[in-house]
């Protein structure tokens, strides 16, 4: 009974439904993953690179000591997905992002909420765009 209703959990949370022996077939294990992930960014700018770095590292090690494979599975597959979505060209290959479905964003948790919160505010200070005055090019009145 526990089984079913832990599948029915995660299909919820998903646009598509989970496929637990689809899943653990695509997936790679934890440390070969958070390595690989870690090595795409070296194709990132400086400031993404450091954002996604610190950010990746603090998600792995908070879920270290997870014990639900069916949580496991979903945060394994969702970290694939990101790495499949990396350039894997030179740093001139610009990232692009997509916008968050509106189905997944109505299915997170206010923790969840807070954390994308969280990194939209630091996304805009990371990439503000650069006035004349930022550039060098202005007439002085702005420099410190």
């Amino acid at each position: 009974m526990f089984r079913s209703t832990a599948v029915r959990l995660a299909e919820s949370v998903s646009a598509h439904p989970l496929n637990l022996r689809e899943a653990s077939g695509t997936l790679l294990p934890p440390l070969p993953l958070y390595r690989r992930i870690l090595r795409s960014h070296r194709n990132l700018p400086r400031e993404m690179r450091s954002l996604g770095d610190d950010y990746v590292k603090a998600e792995f090690r908070r879920h270290r000591e997870v014990t639900n494979k069916v949580h496991i599975i979903g945060f394994l597959s969702q970290w694939k997905v990101y790495l499949d979505e990396l350039p894997a060209g030179p740093e001139g290959q610009s990232f692009r992002g997509k916008p968050l479905d509106p189905t997944k964003l109505e299915k997170m948790s206010a923790e969840q909420l807070g954390q994308l919160y969280e990194v939209m505010h630091v996304t805009k200070s990371v990439w503000k765009p650069v006035t004349p005055e930022q550039d060098g090019k202005g007439n002085g009145d702005n420099q410190s």
